[in-house]
């Protein structure tokens, strides 16, 4: 089975790998509760719980390794972020792809990028020698198909101009707005032709920053993060139960 294959979402799994992980408490005390949630939050992200999926309890506490009052209170905060409905006498269904959400944190995300870029290039040198090793795994990912590491690599190298910016804190408040957005891209990630345009982007990006040229590096991140939003309606015909307006 190729490598992308995984990363389709199907109504069932595709294959016998678990699409959740097991919580194991960690080193820092946390509560149960807490890691379920950013389980499932993960999962939701990379679409191994794929949108409308029914969720249960008890199933989810049995492939989670815990009892079910945990999984109950994190399913509360995600119906509370909209990423699961519960209806009751129904069930708890995983929350289709708002467009209208996208767009938003397209928005939002286009909007930071900029200024994080424009606050990079007035350093007049900035030391762009990771992202260029970041887009050498890009590259490998891409010959090898693997879109789960090209996927782990691009938001790598997003995450290095904010911390160029000195501003790394603003790309973690952006996770959180930018779910909706996340599960388009990787919906439209096994496809070769789309992965190459990204890495070409992306090294363009790079070459701006390396050459502190602001003026470019706008038009470039701003032509780069409407690029999903461009997919949208061929992904929406093609996946027709996995989102709304």
């Amino acid at each position: 089975m190729s490598p992308h294959q995984a990363l389709i979402p199907e109504p069932t799994p595709v294959d016998s790998t678990p699409t959740l992980s097991p919580v194991i408490r960690g080193r820092v005390a946390t509560r149960t509760s807490d890691r379920v949630y950013d389980e499932l939050v993960s999962a939701i992200r990379e679409l191994r719980l794929a949108p409308g999926a029914s969720l249960s309890e008890t199933d989810l506490a049995e492939r989670l390794h815990v009892s079910r009052t945990p999984v109950r209170e994190a399913l509360a905060r995600l119906a509370d972020a909209g990423l699961v409905h519960v209806v009751p006498q129904v069930g708890t269904r995983v929350g289709l792809i708002g467009l209208r959400e996208v767009d938003e944190a397209r928005f939002v995300r286009e909007s930071l990028e900029v200024a994080a870029f424009e606050v990079a290039c007035a350093d007049r040198a900035p030391d762009v020698s990771a992202l260029r090793d970041l887009l050498e795994q890009q590259e490998h990912s891409y010959q090898t198909e693997n879109y789960n590491a090209f996927f782990a690599a691009d938001e790598a190298l997003h995450s290095k101009i904010f911390t160029l910016s000195g501003y790394p804190g603003a790309w973690q408040t952006l996770q959180r707005t930018k779910i909706q957005l996340d599960r388009l891209r990787r919906l439209a990630l096994p496809d070769l032709s789309a992965v190459r345009v990204l890495i070409d982007e992306h090294r363009s990006i790079v070459d701006a920053l390396e050459a502190a040229d602001a003026v470019a590096g706008r038009a470039l991140i701003s032509r780069h993060a409407r690029r999903a939003i461009e997919l949208a309606p061929s992904l929406r015909a093609k996946y027709p139960d996995y989102f709304t307006d």
